[in-house]
């Protein structure tokens, strides 16, 4: 049975004119020669309808609403709700994950963010404990990612760890949902 890597892009340019979208299409290419047990699935956080988080959608805490409750909303809301389910579960089913972004005010565009926010779902990536406090789900399986980031410039060795913030929250969030294998690749 193949494995799915799922290539998350969130890059406003094309391909050729992204440093990160080319060097994460290149690792994707070198991936697949290598592990002929993967296929991809791409998401162009760009070109792609991501949903942003409103109240009426959830029950409680990073909990979506259930089908019974969506039924008594206005269609455009459950058609959000549904949409955000679609992106947890492609998210959920993947074995491996390849981010393509740039480096933006010192973290990553928006839209991934709100993708991060759609996926973060109680019983799907995460659960409470009786504490209140979230655990991951995703450790079922041997999951990785590697998350590509171009910054437009040399940005010294030194001061990497302050500027790359957006790096430490993805990896923040991966670790929230179980995923522990998260290695950065940064393009300057």
């Amino acid at each position: 049975m193949k494995r799915k890597l799922l290539y998350i892009s969130v890059n406003s340019k094309p391909e050729h004119l992204s440093a990160s979208k080319t060097v994460a299409r290149k690792l994707i290419n070198a991936l697949l020669e290598k592990y002929e047990d993967f296929y991809v699935e791409e998401i162009d956080l760009y070109k792609e309808h991501i949903p942003r988080l409103e109240y009426q959608y959830f029950s409680m805490k990073n909990s979506i609403v259930d089908e019974e409750k969506a039924k008594s909303l206005p269609e455009k809301d459950r058609q959000e709700i549904q949409r955000i389910r679609e992106l947890c579960d492609q998210f959920v089913s993947a074995d491996a994950y390849i981010i393509a972004s740039p480096m933006w005010s010192l973290s990553f565009p928006a839209p991934l963010k709100e993708y991060l926010d759609c996926i973060l779902q109680d019983q799907k990536t995460i659960s409470f404990n009786d504490k209140n406090k979230p655990e991951g789900l995703l450790s079922d399986k041997n999951r990785f990612a590697i998350y590509v980031q171009s910054s437009g410039g040399k940005i010294p060795f030194l001061l990497r760890p302050i500027m790359n913030k957006g790096i430490h929250y993805v990896e923040s969030i991966f670790n929230l949902m179980g995923i522990s294998k998260l290695e950065d690749l940064l393009v300057d």
